[in-house]
């Protein structure tokens, strides 16, 4: 058993040949709810419901290691949800049992990110800023 409790399924972080095209499928077809957040820039976009969604990313079709990969798009990561202070056991805990992680700061929320048994990538993500101004901002 883990020190720190996960909240839900955050995100999936996707890579799509054509991001409006995907953007108005999402919205059109799923019902989830665009969000753009302006320290990102123009990616990546959040197709929302509620606290969870997909992140959408442009494919690189020109990298060579991404077409060995996959004929065309693929699912770059996952996410988890925690608390500030489970974020916090976490990175302590990955620490004393030496799990290597990466830190990042993505102005809104803190993540980290590590790479399963099969090198997926598994991030735990935690807001730094006001609930109601990110997930209601678009």
């Amino acid at each position: 058993m883990t020190p720190f409790k996960l909240n839900y399924l955050d995100h999936i972080a996707i890579r799509v040949k054509d991001m409006q095209t995907s953007i108005d499928w999402y919205e059109r077809i799923i019902g989830l709810e665009k969000h753009q957040y302006e320290e990102w820039g123009e990616y990546p976009i959040f197709m929302m419901s509620g606290k969870a969604g997909v992140a959408i990313f442009p494919a690189n079709l020109k990298n060579g290691e991404f077409i060995k990969a996959s004929p065309s798009t693929f699912i770059d990561h996952f996410a988890f949800n925690v608390s500030n202070a489970d974020f916090k056991k976490a990175q302590e805990y990955f620490n004393a049992i030496e799990e290597r992680f990466v830190f990042q700061d993505h102005h809104y929320t803190h993540s980290i990110y590590l790479k399963d048994p099969d090198k997926h990538t598994v991030e735990l993500t935690t807001l730094v800023v006001n609930e109601d101004s990110f997930y209601k901002g678009k």
